[in-house]
């Protein structure tokens, strides 16, 4: 694939995942337990409700609304402690151009990162 192509797509990826972030991570107020019901604007098909309870679906929850949901939905619907729990195994699992963005805003996330994780 042209470079030329990919380039630009990749900038407009980071800056729209860029403008949804908030200021500091602490703000992510979200739900630590219990079930979370996400509105249509972030997943119009499938499943809609996630148990905070199951690591698996709480996953699930969180890689769908980093990638789907709007600033305010990442203030509402995230939790800053459950993210950077996470944040080892869900950072592979998200796009690399939200995992960067992420990263770069807040470098904390890396620090509970294993060291190497893109080695396969």
């Amino acid at each position: 694939m042209d470079a030329t192509i990919t380039a630009p797509r990749a900038e407009v990826l980071r800056d729209r995942y860029r403008s949804r972030l908030p200021e500091r991570l602490q703000e992510l107020a979200g739900p630590i337990e219990g079930n979370v019901d996400l509105p249509l604007h972030i997943v119009w098909s499938g499943r809609t409700s996630y148990s905070l309870d199951r690591p698996k679906s709480r996953m699930t929850l969180y890689r769908t609304v980093l990638a789907e949901g709007l600033s305010e939905d990442l203030m509402v619907l995230l939790h800053h402690r459950l993210l950077a729990e996470q944040w080892p195994v869900l950072r592979r699992l998200i796009s690399p151009y939200i995992r960067e963005v992420w990263e770069d805003a807040f470098p904390e996330l890396l620090r509970t990162a294993p060291a190497d994780t893109t080695a396969a």
